[in-house]
């Protein structure tokens, strides 16, 4: 259910060496790029998932047959880490539609927290192939309360997950709680978490890296 692209040796790992560089991370700009570039990889490899039909295309001197995407995507992301991911995944599936919701925590006490959903902006996503991006994947809750969400509009007819890095225990926690066909595709797993929900060694937090620090 989960690929680890970091098990195959190529570019992608430069582009997620950086990202977690603390000193190359100083570069809001190259951070959110290597994100956009890392979901733009991981938009080709999950592409190899979907459905094709073959196709007849006139060229200038005769027809060639060509195998060419027939699935209709949604692409969704959580605001506001997830964007550069979600241009990325765009820059690959240029005709899909796209899906925002926010979601953050809400701490009880400093190791507990719910997840709040408080804002969809999304099409009907009824037998699509719905592709959630997030750069960060800590305890899985935030993209199962997004997934759970996106479902009332409608019932998607596959789901998979893209990610920068995620927690063993949130790749655990997703394919608990999300459809036996979902796939995650992922550029690193991680074994650690903090009490507080952080992943060891991760690379922080990707909202603020990319976007700038909130009060």
């Amino acid at each position: 259910m989960a690929h680890n692209l970091s098990n195959t040796n190529s570019v992608f790992n430069n582009f997620l060496a950086e990202i977690r560089d603390e000193y190359i991370q100083k570069d809001t700009l190259r951070f959110r790029r290597n994100l956009e570039r890392i979901a733009e990889i991981i938009g080709y490899e999950l592409s190899k998932k979907l459905s094709y039909s073959e196709e007849e295309v006139t060229t200038p001197l005769g027809i060639a047959k060509v195998n060419t995407m027939d699935s209709k995507v949604v692409l969704a992301t959580i605001l506001r880490a997830g964007l550069p991911m979600h241009q990325g995944l765009l820059n690959i599936f240029d005709h899909a539609d796209s899906a925002f919701v926010t979601a953050y925590r809400r701490h009880i006490t400093a190791e507990k927290f719910d997840i709040n959903v408080e804002y969809i902006a999304a099409p009907d996503i009824s037998n699509k192939v719905l592709i959630i991006s997030d750069p960060v994947l800590a305890t899985g809750s935030s993209m199962v309360a997004v997934y759970k969400a996106l479902l009332k509009n409608g019932n998607p007819k596959r789901t998979l997950i893209a990610a920068g890095i995620a927690a063993t225990e949130a790749i655990e926690y997703v394919e608990k709680h999300l459809p036996k066909n979902t796939e995650i595709f992922v550029g690193a797993i991680d074994d650690e978490l903090t009490a507080h929900a952080y992943i060891v060694p991760g690379l922080g937090d990707a909202g603020d890296l990319a976007f700038g620090d909130k009060l």
